[in-house]
């Protein structure tokens, strides 16, 4: 824009031009909540006119596909949600049966929990108590993304306390995988139908309200439990009124908090430092969970809302420090 608000020509060679109209198009294109019919996740790969070699390739997705991507170097950049994933696969616990050679460049901040909500009348205030007293629940898991980060860790959680998801159906229980998040007609009107006994799932923000309405009440981990999960790597967080209105007490969880951006240990310099510039240089036009600019002070400490366990690549590290954000 020049001084009196008018958009100003860029002048650009072709074949920018042809690469800046398809990313605007597809950023335009998964914004479109009206017409969803393309998906809202990305593949990007970048390389210079006349080359044969993508020089780099980015994975906009959410889910554990892109910590296998880059640690093979089929893709140079990839998002993880929750930041947690990044960890476990960093120290190789969990499904991760070795440590892969990951580093962070940034953490996109974002709350959330799992939530673990049983209808009222259960009697069950642990999940632990759902083994010990083999409680036969109809328990609704998300259904449309197998591969979602959610189910890697519910089966973490689950395992801790006692109660696998072959467990649960050994003694009556049954596992319904159903469309959409908490609050979808069926799964939070499955509830309120009769024709579901619990929902767990992320997405905190979403349905906490809507099940508190319901009269459904979330269950809270063990301390036992929670040592092992945090010996894997995750992060033990507190519920509470303040951050959930409608909660009589305090409930102990597993955070899920954060989209941590991530890249091999030995990916190129100029690649990142090319990257942390990008952030910076489009700070104010990348949407985020939240009001305004990235805030980009919150996006390289020990924040709740944007956790890192895992180091930052070395060319991240000063970058961020040079400007003051470490």
């Amino acid at each position: 824009m020049d001084e009196q608000g008018r958009r100003v020509r860029r002048f650009e060679a072709p074949p920018t031009i042809r690469s800046l109209f398809m990313l605007e198009t597809c950023a335009s294109m998964i914004s479109d909540r009206k017409r969803p019919s393309f998906g809202n996740q990305v593949e990007i790969s970048m390389r210079r006119q006349g080359e044969t070699a993508w020089r780099a390739r980015f994975l906009a997705s959410d889910n554990p596909t892109g910590i296998d991507a880059v640690a093979r170097r089929e893709a140079d950049l990839a998002i993880i949600n929750p930041s947690v994933v990044l960890t476990l696969a960093y120290r190789g616990t969990s499904a991760y049966r070795r440590p892969l050679p990951l580093r962070a460049i940034t953490v996109l901040p974002q709350r959330d929990f799992v939530l673990l909500a049983v209808k009222a009348g259960t009697g069950l205030t642990y999940l632990e108590e759902l083994a010990e007293e083999r409680v036969p629940l109809r328990l609704s898991l998300r259904g449309q993304e197998p591969n979602h980060s959610i189910h890697l860790v519910l089966a973490d959680i689950l395992a801790a306390a006692g109660c696998p998801l072959h467990r649960l159906e050994s003694w009556g229980g049954r596992v319904c995988y159903d469309p959409g998040l908490g609050d979808a007609p069926g799964r939070l009107g499955g509830v309120v139908a009769g024709e579901r006994d619990a929902i767990f799932d992320e997405a905190f923000p979403v349905w906490a309200g809507p099940a508190l309405e319901a009269g459904m009440t979330f269950l809270s981990l063990r301390e036992e439990t929670i040592a092992k999960l945090t010996a894997l790597g995750y992060r033990h967080a507190t519920i509470t009124p303040e951050l959930c209105p409608g909660l009589v007490g305090e409930v102990q969880a597993i955070d899920f908090s954060g989209w941590a951006v991530f890249c091999h240990a030995e990916a190129s310099e100029e690649l990142v430092e090319r990257l942390c510039v990008a952030i910076v240089d489009r700070f104010d036009r990348i949407p985020w969970d939240g009001p305004g600019p990235l805030p980009l002070e919150r996006m390289c400490g020990t924040f709740p809302e944007a956790p890192l366990d895992v180091p930052l690549h070395p060319v991240a590290e000063r970058f961020w420090r040079e400007r003051g954000y470490l």
